[in-house]
């Protein structure tokens, strides 16, 4: 297996400026929550939950990515596995957020995980053609950096 961040041609091809900086923006709802928990929290509680929330619901907008790349590029038995492997990115952050009720800490754990985890997707939608040759150069940091930051939120949100 090859370093698609390490692998000369394609995929040493830089993001478009749009997608860096929107990607990177879309690191600062958690940013702001754990801050704001931090400064004040007292009343800093709300904006940590949406953090966590948040990060939910960028699990699920993943799966929504590949199943526009997969249905853009793929057809037939292939086309139905990738739709499969699409929808699974929402049931996780579902069954986190039904988590999140009785242990903050467990449910920001299982979404940091699907962050972490989407990136062997990610990694597969590349080499079977069906994302971007960059693809990998904004997902890796995206995924971590919201993974780690889900995994702080979760931690301070506890009393």
């Amino acid at each position: 297996m090859t370093d698609p961040l390490a692998a000369p041609g394609p995929a040493r091809v830089r993001p478009p400026v749009p997608a860096l900086l929107l990607g990177y923006a879309g690191l600062l709802p958690p940013i702001i929550g754990i801050a704001w928990r931090l400064i004040d929290p007292a009343k800093g509680g709300a904006a940590n939950a949406l953090a966590l929330f948040y990060a939910a619901l960028i699990l699920s907008f993943l799966g929504g990515m590949w199943w526009g790349a997969a249905a853009a590029r793929v057809s037939g038995a292939a086309l139905t596995f990738w739709l499969a492997v699409a929808v699974v990115p929402s049931l996780v952050a579902l069954a986190a957020g039904a988590v999140l009720f009785t242990s903050v800490v467990s449910g920001a754990a299982i979404v940091a995980a699907g962050l972490l985890g989407s990136l062997l997707v990610d990694m597969a939608l590349v080499r079977a053609g069906h994302v971007p040759p960059w693809w990998m150069r904004l997902r890796i940091p995206l995924s971590v950096g919201l993974a780690a930051l889900t995994l702080l939120a979760g931690l301070l949100a506890q009393p």
